[in-house]
């Protein structure tokens, strides 16, 4: 993989992070940035960037179950073709159906309180699509097959 990558769970108000170990086997959760227009966000991301030393960027793309991108797909993808303009890092966009969920359920069941719940459910989910990424191709990248 080369480097490490940083996952973004991309949000108009919260952007949530996390970073993947420099081997890309696990991802962990780095923070929140309160962001107030896409400008804001992708400054957010390109400082991540710089502060990690990321040399690849994943984007959770938020799909319907059925795989419809509805408005906060294709705002998520109007900020990732922005953030490509201005940025010399890679970006993928990656599957996120269910992360939010996810991330809820896993704080839930580690008895964190609602209020924290808020304020960590998007870093949280961050980390989850991230490590989905990095579960993929690194089985992908050994030649790995499911059946």
């Amino acid at each position: 993989m080369g480097g490490r990558v940083l996952g973004v769970d991309y949000g108009e108000r919260r952007i949530g992070l996390a970073v993947s170990d420099a081997l890309g086997i696990t991802a962990q959760p780095v923070g929140v940035v309160t962001v107030s227009s896409p400008r804001e966000a992708i400054v957010a991301v390109e400082r991540a960037v710089e502060k990690h030393e990321a040399t690849h960027v994943v984007v959770g793309l938020p799909k319907s179950l059925s795989g419809h991108m509805g408005p906060k797909a294709l705002e998520t993808i109007r900020f990732v073709a922005a953030y490509q303009r201005s940025s010399h890092v890679p970006v993928s966009l990656w599957d996120e159906r269910l992360t939010t969920a996810s991330a809820e359920r896993v704080m839930i069941e580690a008895d964190v309180k609602r209020r924290k719940r808020r304020r960590a459910v998007d870093m949280v989910a961050a980390q989850l699509i991230l490590q989905s990424y990095l579960d993929v191709h690194r089985h992908a990248s050994r030649g790995d097959t499911f059946a």
